[in-house]
């Protein structure tokens, strides 16, 4: 017997900016594809159906804009359970792992934010309607959700434990710095530096004999 769609396990997958702003323009409610996006994420079913996407981006209010903060900007369904919900949790746990601390998004009056509570998000506040998004320093045009009250929600590292420190690897990556002597491996005595080319491994003919018999011993 064949589950039926809703019950089927949904994937999360990465997505192209203009795929995802198609589906935006085919599924959102009230609002166009934005202007930009930091990355953007889709949901399938076991199918291969995409049932949702959610684009994440700088804040929109610049106060906001610490980068440290990004933004899910919209998602959109075609309202398959659980799509919403797996879309902020995915779109949390990807912006966390690039080192931001913080995930913020909005909800319109009238929307419960069951998908957000859902996937661990929290309202912090209700903010009052705007009469229009036009200012003079970033002039907009009227996008038809002026007049409506919106709620803040937000994702946050505070009360999450401490990402785990890294190892040191400059060393691999960058040269080291000028007077700098590498020591033998053998017998720890400074190397001299080459005349050209890269320095020697060894301090001395001897040290790297005694080196390669260890190396054939331990085979």
């Amino acid at each position: 017997m064949t589950a039926p769609p809703d019950a089927r396990k949904l994937h999360i997958r990465p997505m192209k900016w203009r795929a995802a702003c198609a589906y935006v323009e085919a599924h959102h409610r009230h609002h166009e594809a934005p202007q930009g996006h930091q990355f953007s994420l889709g949901v399938q079913t076991d199918d291969g159906r995409l049932v949702g996407v959610a684009i994440v981006g700088r804040p929109v209010s610049r106060h906001l804009d610490n980068g440290l903060t990004v933004e899910v900007t919209r998602v959109a369904t075609d309202g398959t359970a659980n799509a919403c919900s797996a879309l902020y949790a995915a779109a949390w746990r990807t912006a966390r792992s690039a080192g931001y601390r913080r995930a913020i998004t909005y909800t319109q009056d009238g929307e419960s934010g069951a998908s957000l509570r859902a996937a661990g998000w929290v309202k912090v506040a209700d903010l009052p309607a705007r009469p229009g998004w036009d200012a003079p320093s970033r002039p907009r045009h009227a996008r038809g959700t002026e007049n409506i009250a919106r709620a803040l929600w937000e994702m946050t590292t505070h009360a999450a434990p401490p990402l785990p420190e890294l190892r040191d690897e400059t060393s691999d990556e960058t040269r080291p710095p000028r007077g700098h002597r590498k020591r033998c491996p053998e017998c720890k005595s400074p190397i001299a530096a080459a005349a050209t080319g890269r320095p020697p491994r060894y301090c001395s003919a001897a040290c790297h004999q005694r080196a390669y018999r260890r190396r054939s011993h331990d085979r």
